[in-house]
């Protein structure tokens, strides 16, 4: 339609609507009343849609056209596997629902615009209609190939794309169905045509070994290599540190300290010190200095920044920094001295943190140690005390002072409220092509709870330093929980008995605790644990300090893991100038131009590498279930939907039992008290129920499990 054509139609269209007469309207309505010929319709339908695109016109969910100018806004688009999705503004607020034929063909991640209206269907407070792309987030998309006679397609690893990706069959590079391909779009399509794409590299077969790894790499978009320019300046670093560089430094050297870590640990950035005191005790938590090596704006920095962590991946890391650094230098390795940023914190003997000093320091580790180690030690009996004493000398009476610490620690924050999730995580273990051997739930023991207490410390002690201080800085914050979250929570663990009480609104975390305490030693606690935790909000780095509800909290930071985070290494850098009295007007005010940013990325890489370990979990654990089915094992449901229930494993594997599996009854979702129930046999399925299943079949494409219910 001409450009001339097309505004005096928008006009008429635009004039109809004002009319005090007018009503909300169909499309098909509106052109019965102006009486468009079936011939125009088309026309009608392209006006229609470009008003809709100004936003000069809404459409409500009932798909009426409204003349009242929406109010516009800007975000990220939120895909879904089903085509609909949500907005998640720039300026905060509660996220809003883009229904499936308003998405203007969106992908997840999009930058978008969209018009904003109140929802009168009863449901959602706001709906709105994406009306314009602002950036796009995918350029690539990484999936799986599937060759159709004369064209193929992918469906891709990120079901939040909602659509699969149309393959001409002259860009499909011979990929055959299977294939594990990168894809570049050519076409992003417009909500009811799918996206086209030319496969541009086959990354393997879904069933070839080491496929999945490179599958989420490329699909996260995870960089795998350093850029040269990065590579040579870690090239220049020392491996050893000089007398010189220990000038003006704190020397603590004679302190006695050790370093507690995985047994398959290289980056050893946190070692710890603890002695006895007039007044109680003092409390060391010494953090390699990364600064040193790494200056703003530097290559090495740069690439920090943009990484914003380092990743892990079952067997392997992917690191935020070189090794030359991240094993070398910056590693706290014992018997080597190292630059380091200490916090010493004063403890009385109830240990409450009465005062502190950060200083820039020079360390030398007395001896490594690893979790399991120290936890053999630690429940040794007191036959066993001199053996340990000529093995581990002055570290030995440390180690049993660390444990008693640690726990007045951890009772002043069980006392305030902090909620402690001690549910076991998955250890999966692999051979040497990757292949998952064993699945197991890895438990936390006495040393990695000691260590953990030790660095909550002193992240709480050097946020509450800064807050005070008025220094531009970046804190980590918890949210407290959407009140329809915990709503939801009270009515799942009444399946168990239990109740929220005095939590109408958003709770005090103890009440949480409280839960996981009452739930503690029963078969459902693990699962308690899990749904408490999906109640409440993620964390994410901010500017402002708005505390941390998890660990009840008002002043919470990033402080203890520069080699593996970069909000640590940044206020580090804060730090470090604050000590040398450089933090004056104009740097603070460099500060606080760049740390929104720095927060908002670190937040997003953070999410991202969450993201690709789950995914790689799953695929591992879809791996290993393939090469066992027909394995009996005895679970515990750990959710009900109405098409079927989850039910994990003790090895932390979960599959699903789909109603059409149950064979003994037609079985229908009771959402009032959560669980299915039997229509004629009123055999009811609950939530943290033991059942024994058998696996019956794996789909390594869609990631799922199935299960079957055994008789017994």
């Amino acid at each position: 339609m001409a450009e001339k054509s097309l505004r005096k139609r928008k006009e008429q269209i635009l004039r109809f609507m004002k009319e005090p007469e007018y009503v909300p309207m169909r499309r098909r309505e509106i052109a019965a009343v102006l009486q468009v010929p079936q011939a125009a319709r088309q026309e009608l339908e392209q006006v229609l849609e470009t008003l809709l695109q100004e936003g000069s016109v809404v459409m409500d969910t009932r798909g009426r056209y409204h003349v009242e100018k929406a109010e516009l806004k800007t975000g990220i688009y939120r895909g879904t596997s089903r085509e609909f999705g949500f907005l998640s503004p720039e300026d905060g607020g509660e996220d809003i629902y883009i229904e499936a034929g308003s998405t203007l063909g969106a992908l997840n991640g999009d930058v978008v615009q969209a018009a904003v209206f109140e929802s009168d269907s009863g449901g959602r407070l706001y709906t709105g209609r994406i009306i314009k792309i602002l950036e796009r987030a995918n350029e690539t998309v990484v999936g799986t190939f599937f060759k159709e006679k004369g064209y193929g397609f992918v469906i891709a690893e990120d079901k939040r794309l909602g659509r699969d990706i149309f393959i001409e069959k002259a860009d499909t590079m011979g990929a055959v169905s299977g294939h594990k391909v990168e894809v570049r779009l050519t076409d992003f399509g417009d909500g009811r045509q799918n996206p086209v794409g030319k496969v541009t590299e086959i990354l393997g077969h879904i069933n070839d070994p080491g496929s999945d790894l490179l599958t989420v790499l490329r699909a996260f978009r995870i960089p795998t290599e350093f850029p040269a320019e990065v590579m040579e300046a870690a090239g220049r670093v020392p491996e050893k540190i000089s007398e010189k560089e220990c000038a003006g430094r704190l020397d603590l050297r004679d302190e006695v300290m050790i370093t507690i870590d995985g047994e398959d640990a290289k980056d050893l950035d946190d070692a710890v010190s603890l002695r006895r005191t007039d007044e109680g005790y003092l409390l060391g938590v010494h953090i390699a200095d990364v600064t040193e090596y790494v200056k703003e704006n530097a290559p090495l920095d740069a690439e920090a920044r943009k990484r914003g962590t380092s990743v892990y991946l079952i067997d392997r890391v992917v690191p935020m920094l070189p090794h030359r650094l991240s094993n070398g230098i910056c590693s706290l390795n014992a018997g080597e001295d190292r630059l380091a940023l200490s916090c010493l914190m004063e403890l009385k003997e109830d240990g409450t943190i009465y005062g502190h000093r950060l200083a820039e320091s020079v360390i030398h580790v007395n001896r490594r140690t690893s979790y399991t180690e120290v936890a053999k030690v630690l429940a040794a009996g007191e036959e066993q005390r001199e053996e340990l004493e000529q093995e581990y000398g002055e570290v030995y009476p440390m180690l049993l002072l660390m444990e008693k610490v640690s726990g007045l620690l951890r009772q002043k924050r069980k006392e305030r409220g902090a909620i402690d999730f001690d549910f076991p995580e998955s250890k999966i273990i692999v051979d040497e092509k990757g292949m998952p051997v064993e699945i197991k739930p890895y438990e936390r023991n006495t040393a990695t709870r000691m260590i953990e207490d030790f660095m909550l410390a002193a992240n709480e002690t050097v946020a509450e330093d800064f807050f005070w201080q008025e220094v531009p800085f970046v804190y980590r914050v918890h949210e407290s929980p959407d009140e329809d979250k915990i709503r939801r929570l009270g009515v799942l663990i009444q399946n168990f008995g239990y109740n929220l009480r005095g939590s109408k609104s958003a709770p005090h975390p103890k009440v949480l605790q409280n839960l996981l305490e009452k739930s503690d030693g029963s078969p459902e606690e693990a699962l308690i644990a899990r749904l408490t935790l999906r109640s409440m909000k993620q964390a994410k780095y901010m500017v402002d300090c708005e505390g941390h509800f998890g660990l009840a909290t008002k002043y919470y930071c990033h402080f203890t893991s520069p080699i593996r985070r970069y909000p640590d290494l940044q206020i580090h850098r804060i730090i470090k100038e604050n000590l040398r009295g450089t933090l004056n007007g104009d740097r603070r005010a460099h500060y606080r131009g760049i740390l929104p940013e720095v927060a908002t990325h670190s937040s997003k890489t953070e999410r991202t590498a969450e993201e690709a370990e789950r995914e790689l979990e799953k695929m591992k654990k879809c791996e290993y279930a393939q090469e066992h089915i027909g394995l009996t094992a005895e679970g515990i449901i750990s959710g009900i939907t109405n098409y079927g229930m989850y039910v994990e494993l003790p090895n932390t594997i979960e599959g699903m039992i789909r109603l059409s599996s149950l064979t003994d009854d037609y079985y229908f979702f009771d959402e009032e008290n959560y669980c299915l129930t039997g229509e004629s046999t009123h055999q009811v399925y609950r939530l943290g129920q033991k059942l024994t299943v058998r696996i019956n079949s794996v789909d390594k494409m869609l990631k799922t499990i199935d299960f079957l219910p055994v008789s017994r």
